[in-house]
Parts: structure tokens; sequence; C-alpha cells
């Protein structure tokens, strides 16, 4: 019996066959919450004398720099800051003062040639911002919106894997996904459209053919192909007899029982009869067959028999050898020979009816059997309780499992075995909206002035999916079931982290971060860079993953992100670098010590998707930088703004940072490219897919740069020293905007700075560990917190 839309109706809308799909989550509406989490909220100060004034401390600073381009009916840039008469409508400006606030500390304004505020007096302004204008309520923070969103490919394929056991990805057969803020686990952006639900019908039909087996099971079977045979000689994917003969093996068998023994064979028929072969065990014919299939279309032979426990030999035998070589005087005929060619030999069994052996899949599901018809029904009824709670990663209410018993009262009404019943339901469990979708309890839905706790099984579910891309382990819900997990998240994030399965954060956190996915469609020109293959492409991501995972693992610090004075290479990736001392496929950590090369930004990986396929790009390094590491993107290209030529078309000749500069000159570029060109400059002494180079086209090259809030480097290794020292803070924030965004899946509001300040200071308090960074993730208020839908 299949799952189908009918059937599908009594698990989504129960009876009532006119729900709209959006009544499938009123079972997330409401539950008794646990505990408040809150961030405390600091007045901004000035000195001992008060906090700081807007009228008497900040406006002056911008009546004397910013108002002759921003005031006055000048709006330079669409910015007025004088338009807002009322000073409380003037604060809730936020997206304008947290423009202000970052121009004024990275120096963007005022432009060079106006007069400019003291550090002092940025500083000033940028607390007042960070204080007054981004200032959380103690009593109730804002958690933000996050929509319920359902998983992703990744997601889905992690959590049947834990959650079934099977060892496939059925989400590999589904549309992509689509991505928002650098992630594709973003609420917003991850829409389920209706081809999308035959999807998931057809997965979960497949993923139980392969967890359950109704009925007797498959014996275990072992494979003897042609490296595993003795006799005869190779002959393409078997062995070749070309005169009567044997192909053997020695087989242990494990219980006395019955066997099957399947023979992979073709033949190559001479003379009048086909070619013959015997199945034999322990020296004895089984059975004889006539091998009439070719090449093209191998026979599969059976034969089932009895066999003692202990060693035994298997044979296939070719009986019926046919030779006529052609006569001596005439050269033209061929000779005709008969052979028997085996590409296989497979040994199943024991074949055992009373206790059979069935897969792991199928025990962690059927963990209990009924006696009878009298406690089928209870057994049934236990066995899909289990399994829905772990699927909706808690607790089963009373209602839903009413709903997935009258889908499993429909194959015992058709007269389905005991294990097709079960598994009909478990169908609709792996379709049912609580396993798709993340969805959180929330006592308030249509409040979003009212801020709630998350409860523990929600917890256990954000943290598991933020860390591991997957479903919560049994100790994660044992916690939750307790009510202990809040009490114990610092260890459990350890321990997390420590799993095998903490790789899901390496690929998927890092590897949209860092834009590793990238590799798969860059193309660097092959005549321009004949050294680059699919193989270099697979060792340079490797040797990022491999570092992400080793400040990971080890819990260093994030500086190392910027600074690290080491990387992982083998012999191939060591030689493109000019590493010597490296042998061998395998990789390795060594020293970077005396190089150029420092942290991230010097990896090929790195290097290669910021280049243009036959020339580096310092824009799109600079850029990298901005976005990546700094967390500020400048604004887009105004769209009339042309694009940089092949030199042989440039009126102005030299290298391309002279060319760079020419087009920097232009008004409406210099600005944001005063701000990514110096960055990409210091990396101009690594070529398109990452290797050293002195000059480019003939021109030696000058990495030596300056950025906008006066920081000046000589080459690669100075400025990545400059990002972890003067643009730590930058960098700081960077990182926690970056893994909340992955770990909320939304975007970053106004509301969140707080919270970004308040992660910031605790990752700095924490010596910059990672653990630190993930552990004030955890402990935020939107990741503790939620509210109703609705700006407040």
């Amino acid at each position: 019996m299949k799952l189908n839309r009918k059937i599908m109706a009594l698990l989504l809308v129960g009876t009532s066959a006119g729900v709209a799909v959006a009544g499938l989550f009123d079972s997330f509406k409401k539950e008794p919450v646990l505990m408040a989490a809150a961030t405390p909220a600091k007045a901004a100060t000035k000195t001992a004398e008060g906090p700081i004034s807007y009228e008497k401390d900040i406006k002056p600073i911008l009546v004397e720099f910013c108002y002759d381009c921003h005031a006055d009916g000048t709006k330079k840039g669409g910015v007025a800051l004088d338009e807002q008469k009322d000073l409380a409508l003037l604060l809730k400006e936020r997206k304008l003062w947290l423009d202000v606030a970052k121009n004024m500390e990275q120096r963007l304004m005022p432009p060079d040639k106006k007069a400019q505020p003291t550090q002092e007096q940025r500083d000033l302004i940028s607390e007042w911002v960070k204080k007054e204008i981004f200032k959380a309520d103690p009593k109730n923070p804002d958690p933000g919106r996050v929509t319920i969103r359902r998983l992703n490919r990744v997601e889905y394929n992690n959590t049947i894997r834990d959650l079934v056991g099977v060892d496939f990805d059925p989400a590999d057969d589904f549309p992509a996904d689509d991505s928002g803020y650098g992630f594709d686990n973003i609420g917003d952006v991850l829409s389920l459209s209706p081809i999308m639900m035959e999807k998931y019908m057809k997965a979960a039909q497949n993923i139980l053919d392969k967890a359950i087996v109704v009925g007797l099971p498959k014996p275990p079977t072992t494979r003897f192909g042609a490296t595993r045979l003795a006799g005869g000689t190779p002959q393409g994917e078997g062995r070749i007899l070309v005169s009567n003969g044997e192909m053997f093996f020695n087989y242990k068998f494990p219980a006395d029982g019955e066997y099957l023994i399947y023979v992979k064979a073709y033949g190559h028929q001479g003379g009048p009869q086909p070619v013959k072969m015997a199945v034999r065990y322990a020296g004895k014919d089984l059975k004889q067959f006539d091998v009439r299939e070719v090449e093209d279309n191998p026979g599969l032979f059976e034969v089932k028999f009895t066999a003692k426990a202990g060693d035994g030999r298997i044979a296939a035998a070719f009986l019926n050898d046919y030779f006529l070589a052609p006569p001596a005087k005439d050269k033209k005929k061929r000779t005709i020979d008969t052979n028997l060619i085996i590409n296989y030999i497979d040994v199943a069994g024991p074949i055992n009816t009373v206790n059979p052996v069935y897969p792991d899949t199928h025990n962690a599901i059927f963990f209990k059997k009924p006696t009878g018809t009298e406690d089928r029904e209870a057994v049934g009824r236990e066995l899909v309780k289990a399994f829905a709670s772990r699927a909706f990663r808690r607790p089963v209410t009373d209602d839903e499992l009413t709903r997935l018993m009258a889908i499993y009262g429909l194959a015992e009404k058709n007269k389905e075995p005991f294990e097709a019943s079960v598994k009909l339901a478990l169908q609709a469990v792996l379709v049912s909206p609580n396993f798709l979708f993340r969805g959180e309890i929330q006592p308030e839905p249509d409040n979003p002035k009212k801020a709630h706790p998350i409860n523990e099984y929600a917890l256990a579910s954000r943290l598991s999916y933020f860390l591991w891309s997957s479903m919560p382990d049994t100790e994660l819900l044992d916690y939750a079931r307790r009510g202990e997990l809040r009490r114990n998240l610092g260890f459990q994030v350890q321990r997390m982290l420590r799993d095998n399965k903490a790789k899901a954060l390496v690929e998927n956190f890092a590897g949209q971060w860092l834009m590793l996915r990238n590799l798969d469609v860059v193309s660097p020109d092959p005549k321009t860079y004949p050294e680059w293959d699919e193989s270099l492409k697979g060792l340079m991501r490797k040797e990022t993953e491999m570092f992400f995972e080793n400040i990971m693992r080890e819990d260093r610090s994030i500086l190392e992100f910027l600074t690290a004075d080491y990387t992982f290479v083998n012999e191939r990736l060591a030689e493109h670098y000019n590493l010597g001392g490296v042998v061998g496929d395998k990789f390795q950590k060594v020293s970077l010590a005396g190089t150029q090369r420092s942290g991230i930004l010097t990896h090929g990986s790195i290097l290669t998707i910021t280049s243009n396929p036959t020339r580096t790009s310092p824009v799109k390094r600079g850029l990298w930088v901005l976005e990546n590491l700094l967390a500020t993107p400048p604004p887009p290209a105004p769209p009339d703004v042309p694009a940089l030529d092949d030199p042989s078309k440039e009126a102005v000749k030299g290298s391309l940072r002279v060319r760079l500069e020419k087009h920097r000159a232009d008004a409406g570029c210099a600005s944001c490219h005063a701000r990514m060109d110096p960055l990409g400059f210091g990396l101009e002494n690594f070529d398109g897919i990452g290797g050293w180079r002195e000059k480019d086209e003939g021109f030696k090259i000058d990495p030596a740069g300056k950025l906008v809030s006066g920081e000046t480097f000589a080459g690669p290794n100075e400025l990545n020293k400059i990002l972890a020292s003067q643009k730590r803070e930058e960098f700081l924030h960077c990182m926690a905007e970056k893994m909340l965004i992955y770990a909320l899946g939304r975007g970053m509001e106004w509301y969140d700075k707080p919270t970004q300040e308040q992660i910031a200071a605790e990752v700095k308090a924490g010596n910059y560990k990672f653990s630190s960074l993930i552990i004030s993730v955890v402990k935020s208020v939107p990741f503790q917190l939620r509210r109703g839908d609705g700006e407040r």
C-alpha cells in the first residue's frame, strides 16, 4: 500500500477535508515556556558628568563636519541629518545612524579633502549610536522574527542519516536551495513548491524501502570478484578459462543451513554445443548449466544448497573445452575455441526462516514485535510513537499519534503485513510538516511586542542544526526532556564540536562564509594557468577546510584565520606554493614561517575564487575582504561604470595597478575603490590561482598600500597583521554577524546590534577562542528567545 494524497489528508487535516494548508501549523502555537533570558543594556556614558547628550555632544560635531553636505537643503548621497526636527523621530532613523557610525569608524567620511574630526570625536559618535540608537530593553529584548523554515537539502540528508541510518542521500534529487545573506539555510528563501511535496513523498518511500524489510530479509551476501578468484586468467571485468578447469575460492560458512550461490558468467561458443558450466561445493557438482549468454549480456546462474559450518570450497568448472585449429595450408580460416568467462561469484546465506537476520535500520525501528493479534496495534502504536518523536525532535502529541495510527489502520484493513502497516505510518511521518519544517512553539504568535524563551526541545534543535546540520542526538533530547539543556549549554557545545558530525560546520558554514563553493564554478584559463586542473582545485578546497577544522577542533584563536603561520598541504599543493620538504599525497601541517603566506587570505582557494579567468582582480579580492572579513561591503557600483578593459585596448598602458588607479580617478568610482583596491593590491604577488610571482605582464608588482583609515603595509603579511590588530573589532563583529545569520537562519536587523556587540566582547574576554564565539552565539537573546510576527 502506498502513501497518497487521500491518506496524507488524515495526517495533515484530520477528518476535515476542507482545512487549508496553513492549518498544518496550528500545532506550533502553544506550549509553556521554561525560563527568561535577556541582555542588559548599558547607558551611554561620556564622563562622570553624565550620559552623552545629542544636543550638547553629538550635534555640534555633525554641524561642524557633516552639515556642509548633509543639511540645509543639501542631501548628498540621499542623506540629510536635519530633516527630522523632533529628536525622538530622529533617533528612530536607525539605518541612517548605523551608516553614520560606520562611516565615522572607518574614516570614510568626511572626505579626505574636508576638515576631519578627532579620533575622540569619532569614538564619541560611535559610542552614542551603539548605546542610544541600538540599546536593548533589559526587561523585554527583541530577539527578532524567525520564519518557520523547511530543512534544506543538506539538513534533510543528514537528518535522514541520523534518524533512519540509510547510506544514501535522498535529497540529491531535490531542486537546489536558494540562498540569502550568503547562506542556504535562510527561512525567508526556503520555499516549498508543489513539486517539492512530490519529491518528499517519493523520497519517504525510497528511504523506508531501504530501511525496512517486509517479510523475510535477504541473507547476507559476500562477493568474490576477479581478484578474489583462483584459476583462469584475467579477462575484462572477470576471469577466463580457455580449457577445462575451475575457478574457485575457500569460504567460511558461519553456520549450518541453506545457502545460495550466484554466478555471473558468459561464454564463447565454438563447437556445436553451448558452453557447459558446473557449480560445485566441496568437490561435488551441485548443478550444471548451459551458458548461452554473451559478453554484452552475461547470465546470472543460481544454485541453492545445504552447507555445514566451517571452511568449504566453492567452484565454477568449465566442462566442454572445444578447440579446432585451421588447416595448415588455409591461413584465412580462424581458430575455433570454446571459453568460459566468470565476472563474479556471490555466496548468500544462511537462509534463516526461524531467526532471520534483519538489517540494523530495520531493527532500530522494530525494537519490539507483537506476540499475536491481541497486542499488534499496541506494539504498532509504540513503534510509531517512538519514531515520530525522534523525527519531530520533540514528544509526539496524542492527536498527532491518533492521525498516524489512522494511516496504520488503513494498511491493517487492507490485510498488509505488520511491517508494511508500520511502514505506511512512518512514510506519513517523513512528509509531515513537523518533520520537514523546523517549527517552534510560540505562546503568542501574533504579538511581536513580547519575547518568550524557546522550549528546551526547540533549543536542542537550534543547537544541533547550527553545529551539525542535523537533528538532535539522544543525549541532547534527554537533556531537553529533563529540562537541563540550558544549564549545560557550554558542556554540550564542547561535546558537539568534538563530534565527527561537526564536520558539517566546516562544509556548510565555512564553505559559504569563505565562498569555497564557488570553486565548483571557477574556470581559470588553461593557457594562462596550464597547471590548473580538477585535482589542484580539490586540494585547495581541502587545505582551507582542514585549516578551519583545525581551529575548531583545537579551539584555537579565531584571529588565526588572519595570521596563522601554518597551513595544511600535500606534495602537489606544496610545490604549487613553493614549499619544500613535503612528500606524498597525504596532507600534513606545515610551517609558513619565513614565507609571504599567512592566514586564509593567502590560501589558493580564496585567491582563485577572487580572480578572473586570465588575471587577478584586486577589486574582487578587496571586496571579498570587506564583505567576508570586515562585514563592511561598499554599495553596488553604478550601472554606467565601465569595466576595466584588456590592457591592449587601454589608452594608458602599464601594470594592472596603474590601470586601476586610472579607473579610480573617476569621482564616481573613487570612494568605493579607495576602500577595495589597497586590500587587493596587498595580494597582487599571488597570481590567479594562488601561485607566487614577482612580476605581472612584465611589470614589477608593488604590493604596498594604504587603507582609507590610514594604516600602511608593504605586503600580504603586514596586511594580515593590520586586519588582526587595527581592524580586529571589525573582524570580531563580522564573525559575530556571519555566525548569527547562519545559526538563526535570518539576516541581521538593527535590533541585533546589541547582541553583536555582546558577542564580540565575550569573544575578546574568552581569548578569541573558537568555542567562545559558538557559546556566545547559543547563549544570545535571538538564539534563546523568539517573538510573534511583525515589527515592534
